[in-house]
């Protein structure tokens, strides 16, 4: 099959019109005693900490919007999660049992 001709189903996504540096945070293992403790939420704020400290730039996530295949399937985090940590959101993202969402933050 011919990438260059392939049929996407995506859309594309505009940047943020500048040159920030790009951060993604793509998920989250949390041991299951601890899930809904907050351990998600505080590497979060430790991983934005981090990037601050190497000069920020613009940190892009993919939560999950919905999903009726159990915790396990949040390990990318939540839009609650993120929207609490400022970010937001950019575009959906799936259309399936699980959707996500892409989220942005500029530190």
């Amino acid at each position: 099959m011919d990438c260059t001709s392939a049929d996407r189903s995506h859309q594309r996504i505009p940047n943020d019109g500048t040159d920030n540096k790009l951060w993604r945070i793509t998920c989250f293992v949390v041991d299951e005693k601890y899930r809904r403790c907050g351990v998600a939420s505080a590497a979060l704020e430790g991983t934005l900490e981090a990037i601050r400290k190497r000069g920020g730039g613009v940190v892009e996530t993919y939560p999950v919007r919905k999903t009726d295949e159990g915790s396990n399937y949040l390990y990318s985090g939540t839009v609650t999660m993120f929207e609490k940590a400022k970010f937001k959101m950019v575009a959906p993202l799936g259309n399936g049992s699980t959707t996500a969402a892409v989220m942005r933050r500029t530190i």
